[in-house]
Order: C-alpha cells, then sequence, then structure tokens
C-alpha cells in the first residue's frame, strides 16, 4: 500500500485557541483507520482541516502526492476527498434523492457516472432507495446517518472521511452502520474514520490513532490499541 494522505506537523487555531497541536500521520491506499478520542480532542476540527474548511496556520497536508494544505474545500472534494460531518448536516425539507444530489454537485455534468453512483447508494442502503420521495426531517436517526453517508459517497471519493457516524443511534443500528463501512471499503474507498465508539471502530480497523487535547498521543495496528491498558481504561470502558 502507498500513502494516500500525510500530514507533518499540522497546527490549527480557531479564535486564537490552538485545537490542532503538530498532527503527523498517514492514511495508506486502502485503509480503513480510525481516530478515537474523547469530546473536544480535535477530531472534528482534524477532518475539517483536511476537507479545506479550515486553513492550518503551520504544516502540511498532502493527498495523492499534492499538497492540499491551502486549497478551498471545492477543490479538495473535486480532487477525491469527501466529508460526513458529525450531525449528519442533512438538509431536511429536501427530498432524500434531492440531499444524495447534492453530494455529486462538483460532477452534475457527469449524469451517467452520477445515475450510477446513486443506483450504489441505493444498493447499500435499500431503505433510501424505498424513501427517496420522502424529506430527510422525516427520517429515523439511523436513516438520517445513513443518508449522510450516503451523499458522501455520491461524489466517488478516493477517500471518505467518516466523523462520529453511531452518534446518538441505537446499539443495532450502530452494528448496521458499522458494517455497512467495512463493505464500502470493501469495495476500494479508503475510510479514515472518527468514533467515540472505540469498542467498534477498532473490530472493523486495520490501524488507528488516539488523540487527546489537539495532540496524537498513541498509535498502531488496531489489534494493539484494543488490548492497550490505557485504551481500554479510557475508551472501551474495560
Amino acid at each position: 500500500m502507498s500513502a494516500l494522505l500525510e500530514m507533518q506537523d499540522v497546527h490549527c487555531y480557531i479564535a486564537k485557541h490552538e485545537v490542532l497541536d503538530g498532527i503527523s500521520l498517514s492514511v495508506d491506499e486502502g485503509e480503513l483507520i480510525c481516530m478515537l478520542g474523547a469530546n473536544g480532542a480535535g477530531k472534528s476540527t482534524l477532518f475539517k482541516t483536511i476537507s479545506g474548511l479550515i486553513r492550518p496556520s503551520q504544516g502540511t497536508i498532502d493527498f495523492e502526492g499534492e499538497i492540499i494544505s491551502k486549497k478551498g474545500a471545492d477543490k479538495i472534494v473535486r480532487m477525491g476527498i469527501s466529508l460526513c460531518p458529525e450531525g449528519r448536516k442533512l438538509f431536511p425539507r429536501l427530498s432524500v434523492k434531492k440531499n444524495l444530489m447534492m453530494g455529486a454537485y462538483t460532477r452534475h455534468k457527469e449524469k451517467a457516472d452520477i445515475t450510477a453512483a446513486l443506483d450504489e447508494v441505493y444498493e447499500l442502503f435499500p431503505i433510501l432507495g424505498e424513501r427517496s420521495d420522502q424529506d430527510a426531517g422525516t427520517l429515523s436517526g439511523g436513516e438520517q446517518q445513513m443518508l449522510a453517508i450516503g451523499r458522501s459517497l455520491m461524489n466517488r471519493p478516493r477517500l471518505l472521511l467518516l466523523d462520529e457516524p453511531s452518534l446518538g443511534l441505537a446499539p443495532l443500528i450502530v452494528t448496521k452502520i458499522m458494517e455497512t463501512i467495512e463493505d464500502i471499503n470493501k469495495r476500494g474507498v479508503t475510510i479514515f474514520l472518527s468514533e467515540q465508539n472505540a469498542r467498534m471502530a477498532l473490530e472493523i480497523s486495520t490501524r488507528g490513532y488516539v488523540m487527546e487535547n489537539g495532540r496524537i498521543v498513541l498509535e498502531g495496528k488496531a489489534d494493539e490499541l484494543a488490548g492497550n491498558e490505557e485504551v481500554k481504561k479510557a475508551y472501551i470502558g474495560a
């Protein structure tokens, strides 16, 4: 595997507060890796920085050999990075299908490919196909999360950033979501997963990082992190 994404000594400030403090990491082609950390650790800021929604004050972000640290979010999306944000951020008064089509706005001229991408999303999440004309705001929480993930896939991303996909969902729905994330990865999409449900995240990941106060304090193979006593006490509850 070759590195798809690399970050070197990335710092980021929000309202004069340093949220990312020297982040260095890599995501290899085809991997499914996770970022563990408590609320406020900086995980969402990390993903927004990779996506171009927040500009780093220092350091470099490299995607497929090209520096993207100073590129706008629209250009980064076109390069093949999609963010599925925490909290879903759907358009509640638009239909399921229209929400999905929003994810393909950078490729609006590629009609045949968009149709194929839509079919793939409906294959992954059949309930979305059944409810394609229903307003997104009337879906259950689990269905809304499926829609958010589906929307992020409409761009046909090389790298999919999933920010807290299990947040607020019932355990059975979380299991389904995690199984689908595995399936998406097996279909060839590299995935970087931010998740508070450490146990499930490590079960489906190959590698992981642990973030505290804007710094990476631990990294390793998923099974190694799952067996680490500090990780168990802090994130798994053992």
